[in-house]
This record gives C-alpha cells, structure tokens and sequence, in this order.
C-alpha cells in the first residue's frame, strides 16, 4: 500500500534539486535581460537606470535565497500540491461553516462591504461633493466606481490576511495531529475569502455597468490582479500565522496596519495627486499595484506588461515574501503544537 501510495505523487514532488534549480535560474536570467534591454524613450533615463540597477539587486538576491536554502524552500509547495484535494474541500467548508444557522446565509458575507461602499459614496459624493473630487483627484469616472475598484481589492487582502494569520489558532486541534500537514491550514482561510471576493468583484461588475463602463478586453485582467493578491497575501500569512502562535498581540497590530494602510494605498484618493518625488514611495507597497491593476480592468485601457517596471518588483517582492515565509513557517512548526 506503501508503495502505490508513492508512485502517484506527483511530479513536483520528485524533481531533482539541480533541475528545480535550473529552471529558476534560466527564468531569472531571462527576466535579468529583458529588464536590462528593455527602454522607455519618453521617461528620465537616470530614474530608469535606478530601476533596473534595484531590479536586479532585487533577483539577485532572491537566486543566492533560493540556492542556499532550496531544500527547505520546496517543502511548502510540495506540501499544498499533493493536499490539493483536501485544501479544496476544507476551504469550502469553511466558508459555509461562517454562515451556518443564519436565514441569510452567504448574503452576509456581501452585506459590510455593499455598506462601506454606500457610507463612502454617500458621505463624500453626495454630501461633500467638492471633497469627493479633492479625494478622487479629477479622475474622469464616477467617484462611487472609482471608490468600489480600490475597495473591492482592499477587502480581500484585509480579510484574508487577518484569517489567514489566525488560522493556526483557530484549528489548533488540527496543528496538535502529528500526520496532518498543517502548512495548508493559512491556505484554506485566503480561499474561503476568495469566495467572498468574487462576490463582491460581481457587485463591482454591476456598479461599473450601471455607469455606463460595459466589460471589454481588458477586463480578464481581474484574473490576473486576484491571482497576484492571492499569492502575495498567502506570502504574508505563513509569516503572521508563525508568528502569532508565539506573539498573540500580532492580530492587534495588524488590524492598525491595516487600518493606516487603507489610507498609505490609493483607495479613497489617487495616486497622481502626489508630486512625483512621492509616488515611487506609495508604489513601494504592492497594494498599489493591485488596487491601480483593478481600475485598469474595469474602466481603463491598458495591459499589465505595459507597466514593466511595477509588475517586475510585484512579482520579485512576492517571491521574496514567499521564500521568507516558508522559512519560517518550517522553522517554527515543530514547536507548534507545544504552544498551542
């Protein structure tokens, strides 16, 4: 039984080191040249020097990372591919198991943020109305369409982030069983908040059609920013949910983090109110990325790959995070159970 059992894992699993290796390496590489030989005519070329000399700093350091450390770097990826089918039925259950009991039901999960939106449409757009175009900064789109594509992002990081980092916590009875691979446990809170999101991303949907911004080409992009937001918010969560195991106060700090970061990412204003010796700090947070990602695709016209530079240092930020978070999520597990 043994033994049939080890001949369906799957490929991944048996991957020589020197192999993995080499495709990150050749990626990197690739990724190194197309940022060196790429050029932008019309931006300052010292400024672009800049960028390309920290991007790749940047890769760098994340293939000395991933060299020194491989062996314990894959064991997470590993883990979460061969539970797949348990990750997938586990989610679900707990996304019906918030709402079980009520006469609602899932409608819930729309109501508080359907709410916030309404609070913020009605006091700014309505009440205020010359604030709400201070706020906007003279975007040419209805304040409550430009308020719901920068919430609608915001509301999944915030909700998966803080379930996520207690998800340890929450099914301590399940860290305590030495044959259950806990690593999935932050992975079952971020998809049970996808569900939410994609609800709320149809609501989104609705208010721009509403408006008059029909879906077109660049729509598909919402898959792509979400699947951006759903990796780098899982990055975070296995270095949160270590943490608080040991350090309880954490879910405190973090509900102030967020509370400054809604107003540190260009959510209620935008961004290019700021003078342009300020942006590159607010785009130093990759929330940025995404929120500005979610207007593209809804009422904008431009492509992802059309901002090199930003998706470059997402993408590099996030497999920073990820490697930082396996570390130590694999460092910290064997102790676990004893703290719990």
């Amino acid at each position: 039984m043994a033994k049939g059992k080890a001949e369906k894992l799957p490929i991944i699993s048996e991957l020589p080191k020197q192999v993995g290796l080499g495709i990150f390496y050749a990626i990197a590489v690739v990724l190194m040249l197309i940022i060196v030989m790429h050029t932008n005519t019309l931006a300052d070329q010292h400024t672009e020097m800049l960028k390309k000399i920290c991007a790749c700093i940047l890769i760098v350091m994340s293939m000395i990372l991933v060299t020194v450390w491989y062996d314990k770097l894959m064991v997470l990826p590993v883990e979460l591919y061969n539970s797949r089918k348990l990750i997938r039925r586990l989610a679900v259950n707990d996304f019906k198991k918030r709402y079980a009991g009520s006469y609602m039901g899932v409608v819930w999960a729309l109501v508080q943020p359907v709410v916030t939106v309404l609070m913020y449409w009605f006091v700014f757009d309505r009440i205020f109305q010359t604030k709400s175009q201070m706020v906007a900064g003279g975007v040419d789109v209805p304040y409550v369409l430009f308020l719901t594509t920068g919430l609608v992002p915001w509301f999944f990081f915030n909700e998966a982030l803080m379930n996520g980092t207690t998800s340890l916590l929450e099914y301590n009875y399940l860290v305590k069983k030495v044959l259950f691979k806990i690593s999935i446990l932050p992975l079952i809170k971020v998809i049970a908040a996808l569900f939410i999101h994609v609800f709320f991303a149809g609501v989104m949907l609705v208010v721009a059609i509403m408006y008059g911004y029909t879906p077109t080409i660049y729509t598909i992009q919402i898959f792509y920013y979400a699947i951006c937001e759903f990796i780098l918010v899982l990055s975070i969560c296995y270095t949160t949910c270590s943490v608080v195991v040991f350090f309880r106060d954490l879910t405190q700090i973090l509900a102030i983090c967020l509370q400054v970061g809604q107003w540190a990412t260009p959510i209620l204003w935008d961004i290019n109110m700021l003078p342009d010796n300020l942006k590159w700090i607010i785009k130093l947070n990759p929330m940025t990325y995404i929120v500005n990602g979610y207007r593209n695709a809804v009422y904008g016209d431009e492509w992802f790959f059309e901002h090199f530079y930003s998706s470059t240092y997402f993408w590099i930020v996030v497999v920073v995070l990820f490697c930082i978070g396996s570390l130590i999520f694999k460092r910290s597990k064997s102790h676990f159970a004893d703290v719990l």
